[in-house]
């Protein structure tokens, strides 16, 4: 399945960032997470636009269509991807804008939000980390075996085990197998996507980089938040939801129904509703 959503490549810190430009109107930056990419939101975008947003992806470094640094010291934590989203930001000439955020996207959008709510018009984030919600059991019991194992498995042990791994946060399996299960697969398989998920991805589940700025959520009271979260998440449980909604006087929680952790998979329509939906009142009070 082709990325239809990239459309630029931009040169960032001297690492190309794989990113996009869509529609007019006033400005939404999305933010994917682990282990996906800007691909997450393409059935959210269209219906976006189509409300009068322009909207803005990229690529996290070290993810989906970006650069995968071989250089070890290279930081794509959630903690280093904030100067690329500033970069980003730079390249589009957003100033202020909406920011919209999934899973570990999340974790680098309580960062920015804390160190500069001056920028953000409103935010929206989606079955994100948060706190110490991460990383899961089973991720927990797999980085114990140690990355470099891990990045030099046999690619068919690979790919089956990530197979069942990204099937787990959807709620329906079928269309997300006939759709775009394949293409998440190749992104973290092979001689460049395995050992790069690992040390790009994986080697920073550390929730040190929400943990920095827990005690400062209560910060963004004054900012337009909603959280959005699947019922049936089972990497991020709704749990951790109502902590963050309690974290930040004023936010706004909505479980779905039929939802898994990749919520704009499962409900792509109604994430598009409750965006548009709460960011119209926002722009008027905060323009």
């Amino acid at each position: 399945m082709r990325n239809d959503l990239i459309n630029q490549q931009v040169l960032v810190r001297n690492y190309r960032i794989a990113a996009g430009t869509h529609g007019k109107g006033e400005p939404i930056v999305l933010l994917h997470g682990t282990p996906s990419s800007s691909l997450i939101w393409r059935n959210v975008t269209p219906l976006l636009i189509e409300a009068g947003f322009e909207i803005h992806v990229f690529d996290l470094l070290g993810f989906g269509l970006s650069e995968r640094p071989q250089a070890g010291d290279v930081d794509t934590s959630m903690s280093g991807q904030v100067p690329i989203l500033e970069k980003m930001l730079e390249h589009w000439g957003l100033e202020r804008f909406h920011l919209v955020a999934h899973d570990i996207g999340g974790g680098i959008a309580q960062r920015f939000g804390v160190f500069s709510p001056y920028r953000l018009k409103s935010l929206t984030m989606i079955d994100v980390v948060s706190f110490d919600s991460y990383p899961s059991r089973r991720t927990k019991q797999q980085m114990e075996k140690g990355l470099e194992a891990l990045m030099k498995a046999p690619d068919a042990a690979h790919r089956a085990h990530f197979r069942d791994w990204l099937l787990s946060a959807v709620h329906d399996k079928h269309r997300f197998e006939e759709g775009p299960l394949e293409t998440y697969l190749d992104y973290i398989s092979g001689p460049i996507g395995q050992p790069s998920l690992f040390e790009h991805q994986v080697k920073h589940y550390d929730p040190v980089h929400t943990l920095e700025v827990a005690d400062r959520l209560g910060e963004l009271k004054d900012l337009p938040v909603q959280l959005i979260w699947g019922a049936n998440d089972e990497w991020q449980v709704p749990e951790w939801g109502r902590k963050l909604r309690d974290a930040i006087p004023g936010s706004a929680l909505t479980i779905l129904e039929n939802c898994g952790h990749f919520s704009p998979e499962d409900q792509p329509e109604k994430i598009a509703e409750l965006v548009s939906q709460f960011i119209r009142p926002a722009s008027a009070t905060f323009s």
